[in-house]
């Protein structure tokens, strides 16, 4: 996300890609199964082979009355800002949200974060929360313009993230997506702060905080996957996917960073091609070592092919329900149903309740058949696998 130049003059202007809305319709594929409330047998059936919801940058919050007004003023755009996501528990307790997303910046030495740009122009004193104050990373969309948010650090919304799968051990495995993060450079221009690079060492403070909330029988890894003698990804295409009991009350975690050139996954699989010894799956590119999670945020057009090949292979594939923000205004409402019907095994959306898209005079909503938690995959599925899936076992 880049800031219009006018920034630099005074931060007058910014360039923002907001989220989308969601739309309930009739969903492409839905089964009779699902329509009639069915459960379904899942002995033997893999997480790559159901269906999740989740939510889109998770952690959102709106900012308060005073500092929304000053982004308007600098951009009417802004408003594709304005929507505030439910605490992690409650997504993940009352939306039925299985798949989560944050962004997260480096802050090693603490503080960095606490004093945003925004904040001094309209004359507030800095952010009091005393967790930013405190070295680790942190979670937020744009230091210093867009920066509220449910959980301010990384490991706080993994503690949330803790207590609510040791409360319900039986739910279906919990994808966490990272994106990791820089600050905008015309902000930092602007006089915002400068975030640290993704270096080595900040990279494996992404694992050593995973690892200090999650112990390894909570995790699945991408050693938890991988067969001797086998790549990553040759493990994934012809021995599969952890079972749906086995990835029970589990949590899986993958970068949004990755594809050709990427440089932090360059540099957090130096040395380790297969991801030996890490917490987080990469976006590796089809025939290399540590392919086998992958996005395809577009399902329309030639994305639902692409996706559904992709899944057929064996690949985790995450797409988009409802991107870009157009698709509300237009009240174009198709990208979910062809987002489901796509196979892809994550689906995200900013509205996943009823009434989040209301501020846009609209009752569009991002939700699985019977409003439930994970459903058979409608391409990857065996034939024994329709509708939904308890999280009972």
């Amino acid at each position: 996300m880049q800031v219009s130049r006018r920034v630099v003059a005074g931060l007058a202007s910014l360039a923002v890609a907001g989220g989308g809305l969601a739309g309930s319709a009739a969903l492409p594929g839905q089964s009779a199964d699902a329509k009639g409330g069915q459960r379904t047998n899942t002995s033997g059936v893999r997480m790559n082979q159901v269906q999740q919801i989740g939510s889109h940058n998770s952690y959102h919050r709106e900012l308060n009355a005073a500092e929304q007004k000053a982004q308007l003023s600098l951009n009417p755009g802004v408003v594709d800002l304005f929507y505030s996501h439910a605490s992690v528990p409650q997504q993940l307790e009352d939306q039925n949200m299985r798949t989560l997303e944050f962004d997260l910046f480096p802050d090693p030495a603490g503080g960095l974060y606490q004093y945003p740009l925004l904040r001094k122009l309209t004359g507030q004193g800095p952010l009091t929360d005393p967790a930013l104050a405190q070295p680790g990373i942190k979670v937020m969309h744009i230091p210093d313009f867009d920066y509220n948010t449910n959980c301010r650090t990384f490991v706080l919304c993994l503690q949330q993230v803790k207590t609510w799968t040791d409360e319900h051990p039986d739910a279906a495995p919990i994808s966490i997506n990272l994106e990791l993060k820089q600050s905008d450079p015309q902000v930092v221009a602007a006089g915002g702060v400068v975030a640290p690079p993704w270096d080595a060492g900040n990279l494996d403070s992404v694992d050593a905080e995973i690892r200090s909330v999650f112990s390894a029988d909570d995790l699945i890894t991408p050693d938890d996957v991988r067969k001797p003698g086998l790549t990553l990804e040759q493990s994934v295409l012809t021995k599969g996917w952890p079972t749906l009991r086995e990835a029970r009350g589990k949590v899986m975690f993958y970068f949004d960073n990755g594809g050709p050139g990427s440089a932090i996954r360059d540099l957090y699989r130096a040395g380790k091609p297969n991801l030996e010894g890490r917490a987080v799956f990469t976006r590796g590119p089809e025939g290399e070592p540590d392919a086998a999670i992958t996005e395809v945020n577009d399902p329309r057009g030639a994305g639902q092919a692409e996706i559904q090949r992709l899944v057929k292979k064996g690949y985790l594939v995450r797409s988009r329900s409802d991107e870009p923000m157009a698709t509300i205004r237009t009240k174009d409402y198709t990208r979910l149903g062809i987002a489901l019907a796509s196979g892809a095994q994550y689906v995200t959306t900013d509205f996943p309740v009823a009434g989040m898209a209301a501020r846009y005079d609209s009752d569009f909503v991002a939700q699985l058949p019977e409003k439930t938690a994970v459903r058979c995959n409608p391409v990857t599925a065996p034939s024994k696998c329709r509708g939904v899936i308890s999280e009972e076992r």
